[in-house]
């Protein structure tokens, strides 16, 4: 039987004289490393709390919500008490795995590097409670185990911060609890056996870790620590057993956490692991795993680890990674790390959801993002899970994701009643006012036209046009189509340089970017933009000719639809990329993301911190898997190279080193860097692998646009666009020009320097745009128009231009051809 925890009078606290810890308020706090080897939570959604191991360590524990870290980590030191002391992060190795094939839950064994001794744990989160339990067995030949002394350590960083924080031994009757609070966060930490000896102190002045590092015994028994970097660390009485269980619990008061505490350790901990077991199982019979996937542990592990990554208080809400890269060298000013939502992000792990059968989580994803939409239908570049925004870019592909999610849960008849058509709305009247130039691209460092945007975008608004068309708004679907039509015909001339020099014989390829700006982007030479480079080492070259950086986001296009894989022009930019940006790893094949990169491990080992060397991604192996398939071959080798990739647990990393190994740093070539493991985006790219695999066809493809720019079904006509924010300065003969703008308008416009003019009222949409189509003439001339804005009854007060020119040769360009040279704009800088 187990004894109670706490009784019910155990509430009264010990009158003696608290001694409070000195020399506060400690060093300058740190975070842990972002690479974990495992990450988990309970399957149900009363347990509100995540945790994160490292090395055997328990590392950041999340709590009441997934964005939200609460303790830098949790481990267990030991000592003889006269010739060692030993951490569990330095001084021991180990092995890790989930207690069963599904459960995030983990068994977990550390043995100390000189074999004398070893600790066994099982760690997982109470079903039912806001605690994580740690069963624990100090195992040692007899003689030495009467000998060891085992203490817990603990470091705070409550409401996601090192300092401030408040710490305090609680010596109820009964029983003794360490304990710590900040603002309306509590947590409590007990044992089903008793504290023999404890202390708070300040992290690096006299907390324990550096007590017992000096002379093998807690000496500065201090009850509290105020405002600062604490430690709390508490001796275990194993005189009666080495085995027992360890719970940290969490409230909003000291009763509440007290209380939950008491209620996880009342239960017996097997009991518990059932539970926690029996929860997890349902999802491997309740998801269709794919043909070839029932053998791969990844798989079932990529499924679990995409569910636990959604939060429990926001349903939807999901985080990008448990994580916090290269955190040890990250203080409070680093609050988000990737513990954030991106829509990008989202999109791509519900979506890899929904290939295994499941349709309410990414159901309850839409749901959520509908919420936090923005009214002018945009969304931040990432936000907290309550909405609040973090960083505020803006990048087009995370508005056009939402509508891609919605359109194939609608085709899947999987809505249910709800109807996210004002959220595609809103997005298609976002992407068209301020589009094409997106100010970042999914790799969030620069502006411009980006091959790998403007293929969402493209996707997006055609699932969009079926909205209208569902609604019975044919004329917006079409004109949805046409902007959409505007944007496929001008990829090329927007991204394709035709003066290459990175490989011999290749002068036409995709670019990364072309630089532009959001508030004046007019079409641009990719073969003139300069690039200003993010995260380049201080005093190194930041400015590159665009045309000379490279990326493979241009696979976007065949992913969605857009473009062939067979397409010449697609496999040219591949001999590119592959000359430029493939490393070959013992493990298979990955890319870095673009040629001079800098947001990576430095080439000595150390953490990035604003510059270092861009490594390869695996997730970009992902994505070539999948270009391989939709070109008609094998992508094994890709779905191989990923499961050897991974760590752990089995967990995808977010970037892996490419450089002779350096145990000293645990850095293996082809193996994870300091950066982000897990990266969900990695591993949704892993599940959806499987599944297109196994159906033989991309799951992503959108056949409604392969049909419109692959197979050539409808015909579509040429169209150029004028806004306000693109004032394009010629346009081809035979071109339709729409003049498109934000609210209602007279457009005053004459064809023959005034002696003549006409007045064309704007054409309302339901995406809230007006336009006016211009019947073009048929000769070389000048446009000239004003604006009477009709919800003010003004006169724009200025004249624009547009000049009519003859179409370039078609072998020029196979879409639009570009403006003559004589109007194309100088080439300027874009500073990013």
């Amino acid at each position: 039987m187990c004894e109670p925890f706490l009784t019910a009078h155990s509430v009264a606290m010990d009158t003696k004289e608290t001694r409070f810890a000195p020399g506060g308020p400690g060093i300058e706090p740190r975070w842990t490393r972002g690479t974990k080897v495992a990450v988990g939570t309970a399957y149900s959604t009363s347990s509100r709390v995540w945790y994160t191991l490292d090395y055997g360590c328990v590392t950041e524990v999340y709590y009441p919500t997934i964005d939200s870290p609460q303790i830098r980590d949790l481990q267990f030191l030991v000592t003889d008490g006269e010739t060692f002391f030993h951490d569990e992060r330095r001084n021991f190795a180990g092995d890790i795995d989930c207690i069963s094939p599904a459960a995030l839950g983990f068994e977990a064994t550390n043995r100390e590097k000189e074999g004398r001794y070893s600790i066994h744990k099982t760690i997982l989160g109470d079903p039912h409670q806001n605690c994580l339990l740690v069963q624990t067995h100090l195992q040692a030949a007899p003689e030495l185990l009467a000998k060891l002394r085992m203490y817990v350590l603990c470091a705070p960083h409550l409401e996601i911060g090192g300092w401030h924080n408040n710490g305090q031994v609680l010596r109820l009757e009964g029983q003794t609890v360490l304990a710590a609070h900040k603002g309306g966060t509590w947590l409590v930490i007990g044992a089903t056996v008793p504290f023999t000896e404890c202390s708070c102190g300040y992290v690096g002045v006299n907390d324990g870790w550096t007590d017992l590092a000096d002379n093998y015994r807690l000496d500065w028994q201090y009850d509290a620590a105020l405002d600062g970097n604490i430690a709390l660390t508490g001796g275990l009485d194993l005189s009666k057993g080495s085995k027992f269980t360890l719970a940290l619990a969490f409230g909003t008061t000291k009763h509440n956490a007290l209380s939950t505490l008491a209620q996880s350790l009342s239960i017996p901990f097997e009991k518990t692991r059932e539970a926690f077991i029996r929860q997890w199982e349902r999802t491997s019979r309740r998801f269709a795993l794919t043909a070839g996937s029932n053998n791969s542990k990844l798989f079932k592990r990529s499924v679990n680890l995409l569910l636990a990554h959604e939060d429990k208080t926001y349903p939807g809400a999901m985080i990008a990674s448990l994580s916090i890269p290269w955190g040890d060298e990250k203080s409070d000013d680093e609050l988000g790390g990737y513990h954030l939502v991106w829509t990008r992000d989202m999109v791509k792990c519900v979506s890899a959801l929904i290939t295994v059968g499941d349709f309410s989580t990414p159901l309850r994803a839409l749901i959520y993002l509908a919420v936090s939409q923005r009214e002018d239908g945009g969304f931040y570049q990432n936000f907290w899970i309550d909405g609040r925004p973090h960083w505020q870019g803006v990048q087009l592909d995370e508005v056009a994701f939402p509508i891609l999610l919605a359109w194939r849960l609608w085709k899947l008849g999987a809505l249910g009643i709800f109807d996210p058509y004002v959220m595609v709305r809103r997005a298609c009247g976002f992407l068209i006012r301020e589009g094409p130039v997106t100010a970042q691209e999914r790799w969030e460092e620069a502006s411009g036209y980006s091959p790998s945007t403007l293929a969402v975008h493209i996707a997006a608004l055609i699932c969009a046009a079926e909205f209208f068309i569902d609604r019975g708004d044919e004329s917006t679907a079409e004109f949805i189509r046409d902007y959409a039509d505007f944007l496929e015909s001008h990829v090329e001339r927007w991204t394709v340089t035709t003066q290459g020099t990175l490989v011999p014989g290749v002068t036409r390829h995709y670019i990364r970017i072309n630089p532009g700006d959001i508030g004046h982007c007019v079409d641009e030479d990719p073969n003139c933009g300069t690039l200003v480079l993010a995260n380049q080492r201080p005093g190194d070259r930041v400015e590159f000719p665009a045309n000379t950086i490279v990326d493979a986001g241009f696979l976007e296009l065949v992913r969605y639809g857009i473009r062939d894989a067979h397409d010449p022009l697609i496999r040219d930019s591949l001999r590119v990329v592959d000359a430029v940006l493939k490393v070959d790893t013992p493990f298979g094949p990955s890319w870095r993301r673009y040629n001079h990169d800098g947001y990576g491990q430095r080439e000595d080992g150390d953490s990035f911190n604003g510059w270092g060397v861009g490594r390869p991604w695996p997730l970009l192996t992902g994505e070539r898997g999948h270009y391989e398939l939709a070109a008609g071959r094998d992508p094994s080798p890709y779905l191989r190279a990923l499961e050897k990739f991974s760590g752990g647990i089995g967990l995808i990393p977010e970037q892996i080193w490419d450089a002779p190994d350096q145990p000293s740093r645990h850095f293996v070539f082809g193996r994870k860097t300091g950066a982000a493991v897990p990266l969900l985006w990695a591993h949704a790219e892993y599940v959806k692998l499987r599944r297109s695999a196994a159906d033989g066809k991309s799951y992503d493809l959108i056949e409604a646009a392969y049909d419109r720019y692959v197979r050539g079904h409808p015909q579509r006509r040429a169209i150029e666009v004028w806004k306000l924010n693109r004032q394009v300065p010629g346009v081809a003969i035979g071109t339709l020009l729409r003049i498109l703008a934000n609210r209602p308008f007279m457009l005053h416009w004459t064809s023959d320097e005034w002696l003549h003019s006409t007045d064309t009222r704007s054409t309302a949409t339901g995406a809230d745009i007006e336009f006016v189509d211009f019947p073009l003439p048929e000769q070389e001339t000048t446009l000239r128009f004003t604006f009477l804005w009709l919800d003010e009854n003004r006169w724009e007060g200025k004249d624009y231009n547009v000049e009519l020119h003859a179409r370039a040769h078609p072998a020029e360009d196979r879409r639009v051809a570009p403006a003559p040279k004589s109007q194309r704009r100088k080439p300027r800088k874009k500073k990013v």
